[in-house]
């Protein structure tokens, strides 16, 4: 495995990020990285959306990871913070750490998240992705999920939350963003 691009997202923005719909009053550097507040909204609307251009699926396999840590419980069904792939401007597939239904689980797969802070990983090649999460405190990786991804277009990944509560602020922190080529 070798790195190709690391942002602490701790104090400033590595380079080649961009803001998708941004609201500067509720994003921030905390001591510990970036911290945005779970605004309402879905993937098509979400706000304070992180993207950067994603590396080319066609010279193969490609990790992307992030550490998600919720300040505050979510409360609110759907609410979730994590990794979103865009393919040609659109979003199509997400790991994320989300409440259904009362409680928490890593979406896709829908594995148990009772841990506040997790370690996402999202594997991609030409044609697939694989998720797979390590809660704080572990040290092995487990898959939540597998599936396949359309061709390689304009790829792009993101960090970002959405579906928060309107009249609560629940901040989520965001940190050891990478991107790392597969053996």
């Amino acid at each position: 495995m070798s790195v190709i691009f690391e942002d602490s997202l701790n104090g400033k923005l590595g380079d080649g990020w961009e803001w998708l719909r941004e609201s500067p009053d509720t994003w921030r550097f905390g001591d510990e990285g970036l911290e945005i507040c779970v605004q309402p909204g879905v993937a098509d609307t979400v706000k304070n959306a992180l993207v950067r251009t994603a590396p080319d699926r066609n010279d193969g396999a490609f990790a992307i990871e992030i550490t998600v840590m919720n300040h505050t419980r979510p409360t609110q069904q759907y609410e979730q913070a994590g990794i979103t792939w865009y393919n040609d401007g659109k979003p199509v597939f997400k790991i994320v750490k989300e409440l259904i239904d009362g409680d928490l689980f890593i979406i896709p797969g829908r594995p148990s998240m009772r841990a506040k802070s997790v370690r996402l990983r999202l594997v991609v090649t030409a044609n697939s992705w694989e998720a797979l999460y390590r809660p704080e405190g572990e040290s092995e990786y487990q898959t939540a999920a597998k599936g396949e991804l359309p061709a390689p277009k304009n790829d792009q990944v993101s960090i970002q939350c959405y579906n928060g509560p309107a009249d609560e602020q629940h901040w989520i922190r965001f940190t050891d963003f990478s991107i790392s080529k597969e053996k």
